[in-house]
C-alpha cells in the first residue's frame, strides 16, 4: 500500500463521498476512511478500491486492456479525442474538476486533461486492470474502482464535467453530480461506426437503430443538448490492428484473440463514425423521501 496519498488524489478528496454511509473520507496509512471507519484501500498502483466489501464487475479482462492500450496508441482515435477535448474545453472552469464514467485505460480523460493545464480528472471504472492504466495516464488523473450503474460516491454538484465515452450511462447520477454550470458531454457510435468490421465479423456486437430514441429518453428528463458533432472519417489498418480494436469491445467477450487470428481476411479500412453531444443539466428532478433514502443506501 502507498504510504503517502497519490498526488493526483489529494485534490479530489473534498469530492469523494463513502459508499456506505455517503460521509466524507481522509486519508489513512494506505487508504481512505469515513468517520465511521469504512475503510477503502489505495491499491500500489494508485487508485482507491472503493468496491471493497461489494460485489464488483469485472469490467475489461487484462487481453482487452491489453488490445485497448495498444490500439489507441496509433492514434486512430485521436479525432474523436479532439472533439471531445474541445467540448469539454468550453465548460470546465479554472481549476475544474473532470470526471470520466467508464473511463477505461483513462486515454480521454488524459486528452482532456493535456488541455486544461489546472483541471483535475477522476476515472471511474469496474476493471482494475484498467484502472491501473488509468492512474498512470496523466499526472492529474486519479481514478476508483465503481460499478457506474450504482450512485456514485461523491458529492453533488462536485464536478464542472462528465465525460461518458462509448461507456454505460447513469443520468440521474450524471445530474446529481454536475454543477449547474456543467456539462455532460457523450460520445457514441452511429450505425456506419466499424461497418467494414462487423461485415467481416458476424460475431461482433451490432448497434441498435434505435439508439439515438433510447439515449434521448434516458437523458430527456435530466439533460437538454447544447450542441452535437458528428465525425466521420475512414482509417488504415494492419491486421493486428484490426484484431486489437475487435479485441477491445465488449464483442472480445465471445470472440477470443484466437478466434479472430485463426479468421480469414479482416478489413485493411475502416470507417469511424461518432456522435459527440454536449449536454446542459435541467433543473433538479423531485425525488420522493423513499427514492432519495434508496439512492443513499445504494440501491437502485
Amino acid at each position: 500500500m502507498p504510504a503517502v496519498l497519490p498526488p493526483a488524489l489529494a485534490p479530489l478528496l473534498d469530492t469523494l463521498r463513502c459508499p456506505v454511509c455517503g460521509a466524507g473520507l481522509r486519508p489513512v496509512q494506505g487508504a481512505l476512511r469515513c468517520p465511521t471507519d469504512h475503510t477503502f484501500n489505495i491499491a500500489r498502483q494508485g487508485y482507491v478500491s472503493l468496491l471493497t466489501g461489494t460485489r464488483a464487475l469485472s469490467g475489461d479482462d487484462t487481453a482487452m486492456v491489453q488490445a485497448r492500450t495498444r490500439f489507441l496508441a496509433t492514434g486512430t482515435y485521436a479525432p474523436v479525442s479532439r472533439v471531445l477535448t474541445h467540448l469539454a474545453a468550453e465548460a470546465v472552469p479554472t481549476h475544474g474538476t473532470v470526471l470520466d464514467a467508464g473511463c477505461g485505460t483513462g486515454y480521454y480523460l488524459a486528452g482532456v486533461l493535456d488541455r486544461l493545464p489546472t483541471a483535475r480528472g477522476l476515472g471511474l471504472d469496474a476493471s482494475v486492470r484498467a484502472l491501473r492504466s488509468a492512474v498512470r495516464s496523466h499526472e492529474r488523473a486519479a481514478a476508483a474502482s465503481w460499478d457506474v450503474f450504482r450512485p456514485f460516491p461523491l458529492a453533488d454538484q462536485a464536478v464542472d464535467v462528465v465525460l461518458n465515452v462509448f461507456a454505460p450511462r447513469n443520468p440521474p447520477e450524471f445530474h446529481r453530480v454536475l454543477r449547474g454550470s456543467g456539462r455532460l458531454i457523450v460520445v457514441r457510435p452511429t450505425q456506419q461506426h466499424l461497418a467494414e468490421l462487423r461485415a467481416h465479423v458476424p460475431g461482433m456486437v451490432t448497434i441498435d437503430p434505435d439508439k439515438e430514441r433510447r439515449l434521448r429518453r434516458a437523458l430527456g428528463p435530466f439533460f437538454e443538448a447544447a450542441g452535437t458533432r458528428h465525425l466521420e472519417y475512414t482509417a488504415e489498418l494492419t491486421r493486428q490492428e484490426a484484431v486489437d480494436l475487435v479485441g477491445m469491445t465488449p464483442s472480445a467477450r465471445h470472440l477470443g484473440q484466437e478466434d479472430l487470428a485463426c479468421r480469414g481476411a479482416l478489413p485493411d479500412r475502416i470507417t469511424v463514425s461518432v456522435l459527440a453531444t454536449s449536454y446542459r443539466p435541467r433543473g433538479a428532478p423531485t425525488r420522493t423521501g423513499s427514492e432519495t433514502r434508496a439512492i443513499r443506501r445504494g440501491r437502485r
